[in-house]
């Protein structure tokens, strides 16, 4: 056996040992979500940051007068993903974002939803914890795996392998999400899986000395670090979901207030005894129109080429929010 094939067989064992989970995005067996995906549902409209810090070793570093991160807007972080390198708002070594949506999601076939960063290449993945909540109080977080090595760390603009972690946001480069499933989490306490009303995202301090995070089998996680500047630790791009309940309908409207078809070829009827105005929004949040309307008024959302609105009903003493699946 000549040496390069030796070589390439030792590599390819060594790689083997890391390479567990699913693989890169545009590839047989990725689980990669890409940001235009016909499944996705609707985009997260509330967010909350905790800033982490530029170097949680080292918490002399300073910026503008703090030594914690202050990478982006966190509006950044809300709609649809930008899928760049700019549009994103950055956590910083143990920083928090925590984001809601117009609705509660619900544990359906598959996954539930995906997690945008903005990682410019494949394998060159900065990761974060996700936990969910469905009251706010009480997180569970999803079970995260690494297998990567944890003998040489990973710095600023080195490359990792996203096939050997697991249930770790970051997993996949910019423009496609990485995916979760409730269903791993429905037999845990104070949680309703089809009720998820938070999603938290904790940045991984990706040392592989004592200061870094651990995965839920006690392994390092290995990923770039440190990365002290204003950019640092998890970037947030967006977070999406594949399966969001109806919003919630003013229970003492909710025999005043119809609208339907539901799902419409196009026609719709809003049936209600008073006047109002109706806005139309898309799942990333833009208002498409806003217009007066009659009681009893059909409705023609044809001209609009999505196949999710959100209608909103203004009237004197209510508003009603109705998602409208559009055939």
């Amino acid at each position: 056996m000549n040496k390069l094939l030796l070589f390439a067989l030792v590599l390819g064992s060594i790689k083997s040992l890391s390479a567990q989970f699913a693989t890169v995005p545009n590839t047989a067996g990725t689980t990669a979500i890409k940001k235009d995906s016909s499944i996705i549902e609707a985009w997260a409209t509330g967010i909350e940051i905790q800033r982490g810090y530029l170097d949680i070793n080292d918490k002399s570093l300073m910026l503008s007068g703090s030594n914690r991160v202050n990478g982006g807007n966190p509006s950044e972080g809300l709609y649809a993903a930008e899928g760049n390198s700019s549009n994103i708002v950055s956590l910083g070594d143990s920083g928090i974002a925590i984001v809601n949506f117009a609705s509660t999601i619900y544990n359906g076939v598959g996954p539930d939803f995906a997690v945008f960063e903005n990682g410019f290449a494949n394998d060159y993945i900065e990761l974060a914890f996700v936990e969910v909540s469905s009251d706010g109080i009480h997180y569970v977080r999803f079970p995260a795996s690494s297998l990567y090595q944890t003998t040489t760390q990973v710095g600023n603009y080195d490359f990792a392998s996203c096939e050997s972690v697991n249930n770790l946001a970051g997993k996949y480069r910019q423009g496609y999400g990485t995916p979760f499933d409730l269903e791993e989490l429905k037999d845990s306490a104070n949680l309703d899986v089809n009720a998820i009303s938070h999603i938290k995202l904790v940045d991984v301090i990706g040392s592989i000395t004592n200061i870094g995070s651990l995965d839920t089998a006690g392994n390092r996680i290995n990923d770039c670090y440190p990365t002290p500047f204003a950019s640092g630790g998890f970037d947030l791009d967006a977070v999406a979901t594949m399966h969001m309940n109806p919003l919630r309908i003013d229970e003492n409207q909710l025999n005043s207030v119809l609208v339907y078809p539901n799902p419409t070829k196009g026609i719709v009827t809003i049936s209600t005894k008073d006047e109002g105005i109706t806005k139309i929004f898309d799942i990333s949040g833009n208002l498409l129109s806003e217009e007066k309307f009659e009681k009893n008024q059909k409705l023609d959302l044809s001209k609009f080429s999505q196949s999710v609105l959100f209608i909103s009903i203004y009237q004197i003493n209510s508003i009603n929010h109705f998602k409208i699946i559009i055939e």
